[in-house]
């Protein structure tokens, strides 16, 4: 993509001040890019100022934040005409990263901002809840929401991935499957779940691959549920290595409805959705990304 002057960096309020995303933005304002600078500070400011890029006809918003804010301004651009939607570029600057990393999007702010300025948007799939929410990553229920949701900001801040898996060991004794049921053409299961992930990436909670096999511009759902009988340390074991599972049920598909006789708690890239019943489909070639020529997540 050329120099735009109507480049859009949202930045969530937590790294604006970042030493190296300013010294990044100056340096590239010096060679020429005319970049614009919003940063966030409550829930809702992306999707304004995504409303405010469009008006002024901008043709890239850089998404600087975690999953979350990634999230949240994916799903602005998404609701806007398609006709003119911007393209949306990453520069990661959260907690985990699940989508950026398993991208390859580069860590540096500088690198990232260079792929999301020059590189070429690749048209890629999202996802819609309850016709009104939606995911760019993955959604997941029980031990993986309890943990991402309820994991202290402070050990995030130190250990970064790491600490959902820390938090998720000092709070085993605690875990309580969630029971549902799923059902999807030719496809039906009902039981207790101690995780469920539906992916349109692959990884959650720090850089734990629930659904290695996702990609984001197939028009699919990757569904993975790792079913109540299994041990804690054996699911831990599973999600860190990577290996198989009778307790694991894996299934593509391209939409699925999640019902459930209590209220659950679905975590959508970050934001908790309540609810006894989620109508999940993928939006196929929903927004344009800037990623990697190489990017795993690319079929």
């Amino acid at each position: 993509m050329a120099i735009s002057p109507n480049a859009f960096i949202i930045l969530n309020g937590k790294g604006a001040n970042t030493p190296e995303v300013r010294d990044a933005i100056k340096k590239l304002r010096e060679q020429g890019y005319q970049l614009e600078v919003r940063v966030t500070w409550e829930y809702g400011d992306a999707g304004r100022y995504v409303t405010e890029a469009q008006r002024q006809h901008a043709e890239l918003i850089i998404a600087g934040g975690g999953d979350g804010t990634i999230n949240e301004v994916a799903a602005a651009i998404v609701q806007l005409n398609s006709h003119s939607r911007p393209a949306m570029g990453i520069l990661p600057l959260g907690t985990a990263n699940d989508f950026a990393t398993a991208c390859q999007i580069p860590e540096q702010p500088y690198q990232a901002l260079i792929l999301a300025l020059n590189g070429n948007p690749v048209a890629i799939d999202m996802v819609k809840v309850n016709q009104q929410h939606y995911f760019i990553n993955m959604a997941t229920g029980g031990f993986g929401t309890k943990i991402t949701t309820e994991t202290p900001d402070k050990l995030k801040a130190a250990l970064g991935g790491f600490s959902y898996l820390l938090h998720g060991i000092t709070q085993a004794n605690t875990l309580k499957p969630d029971n549902c049921t799923i059902t999807a053409d030719n496809f039906h299961w009902s039981g207790e779940a101690l995780v469920i992930g539906i992916g349109n990436g692959k990884q959650a909670g720090g850089g734990h691959p629930l659904c290695p096999d996702a990609k984001i511009n197939d028009g699919q759902l990757q569904l993975a549920i790792l079913m109540a009988d299994e041990s804690l340390p054996a699911l831990l074991s599973s999600l860190i290595n990577g290996k198989d599972s009778e307790h694991i049920i894996e299934k593509s598909l391209n939409s699925l409805t999640l019902t459930s006789s209590h209220e659950m708690i679905l975590n959508l890239d970050g934001e908790p959705l309540k609810g006894n019943q989620f109508q999940i489909e993928v939006v196929p070639a929903a927004i344009r990304c800037l990623l990697p020529s190489n990017c795993p997540l690319l079929i």
